[in-house]
């Protein structure tokens, strides 16, 4: 009998926790410490991947991604010595994708070619925007001109290529997205994840905004053309939208991410790194410590997670719900009705079909562009009492 995270697969996501600054709009887990014991870290790494793979032997892994933080700062050979602890672990997939996020500040080609030759196979930069003026008012370190060079030495090593921008950004206009956008598809990148700004309490920017010193964010009807621009745009290139931030040409898409937005079971290392896994065929969620002296001090002494917690049937059902309505491809009904042991509320599908925010074909429910510009409203709707 198949387990319903076979739908989905199986990833490993391995948590760098690590930047050489901190921008202010991120409330990601990174930090900024003088020195760093790499060898240490590997070490921990290693005994984390060797108690999952106890728990979880056998399995296919299917994607890598070594995410943060800035894990382009990690030393090659604590990537290699991840990558073939896992390999020696797991049998992995003949198409094995291992990603790795990159700050165009830190990256050199010589460190590149290592990675390459320690088992990476694609890159996904941190680029965040195409102008000088905005780069420094998001807080980073590097400039368009570096962003481009380091694009290109990715570009030359590996695969597969991503950069990451944002928009909606303070002063921005549609009229310069759409210029930008098009800037950056005249890259030749394979994969774009394009976010629109938002403001976070407990980041820098959240605390400008609260004291109403974040000036010129564009309104709701410029960020819902900025979204709509996006969309024309990308699609109009080639490279669609299978998610509801990310584009990709065909065959280019995140296959780590898809184990997300699939439903599948993944394995969270590094500090407060998140998973879900199953085992006997219950599915837990688990959280690794947050702070990087407490998630290593926890790893050395038998066990990185600070939380390991049970999942019922509903709540796989609405995760489920949760991420799969984020694809273009949607979710299947049937496995919603097999997890939830109820089917999804008649009134409620109606109503949004009637609205043009979600069509169903067969057993496929689908969000469409429409339903995915207001999608919590969209799964609020269907997962209502």
């Amino acid at each position: 009998m198949s387990s319903d995270w076979e739908h989905g697969g199986f990833g490993i996501y391995v948590h760098w926790p690590f930047c050489e600054a901190k921008c202010p709009y991120c409330d990601f887990n990174s930090h900024v410490v003088r020195e760093i014991d790499q060898l240490r870290w590997l070490r921990a790494y290693l005994l984390e991947i060797e108690r999952y793979g106890r728990a979880l032997g056998g399995r296919v892994v299917s994607s890598i991604f070594f995410g943060g933080g800035t894990p382009s700062l990690m030393n090659p050979d604590v990537v290699a010595g991840v990558i073939e602890k896992i390999k020696a672990t797991w049998p992995v997939a003949n198409d094995l994708e291992v990603t790795l996020e990159a700050n165009p500040g830190s990256v050199e080609a010589g460190r590149f070619r290592a990675y390459q030759q320690a088992g990476v196979s694609r890159i996904s930069m941190g680029v965040q925007a195409l102008n000088d003026a905005d780069l420094r008012r998001l807080g980073r370190i590097h400039t368009v001109k570096e962003a481009q060079a380091a694009f290109q030495i990715a570009r030359d090593t590996f695969e597969n290529v991503s950069f990451d921008l944002i928009y909606a950004r303070q002063g921005q206009t549609p009229a310069a997205w759409r210029a930008e956008l098009s800037e950056a598809l005249a890259l030749a990148v394979d994969h774009l994840s394009l976010y629109q700004l938002t403001i976070e309490q407990g980041t820098a920017f959240g605390d400008r905004y609260n004291a109403g010193k974040l000036r010129d964010l564009p309104d709701d009807d410029d960020a819902a053309e900025m979204y709509e621009i996006t969309q024309e745009v990308c699609g109009a290139a080639g490279l669609s939208a299978y998610e509801v931030s990310n584009h990709a040409r065909v065959g280019a898409e995140c296959r780590h991410n898809l184990v997300y937005w699939r439903y599948g079971d993944y394995v969270g290392i590094g500090p407060g790194a998140h998973g879900r896994v199953t085992l006997a065929g219950a599915r837990s969620a688990t959280e690794a410590y947050r702070q990087p002296n407490a998630w290593l001090d926890a790893a050395e002494r038998g066990s990185g997670d600070k939380l390991r917690e049970g999942l019922t049937h509903g709540d796989e059902a609405t995760e489920l719900l949760l991420m799969g309505l984020r694809l273009s491809e949607g979710v299947s009904l049937g496995r919603y009705e097999a997890l939830a042991k109820r089917a999804l509320k008649p009134a409620a599908l109606a109503e949004l079909l009637e609205l043009g925010m979600v069509t169903q074909t067969g057993d496929r429910l689908v969000a469409t562009q429409r339903g995915r510009f207001v999608l919590n409203s969209v799964l609020s709707k269907l997962l209502e009492d």
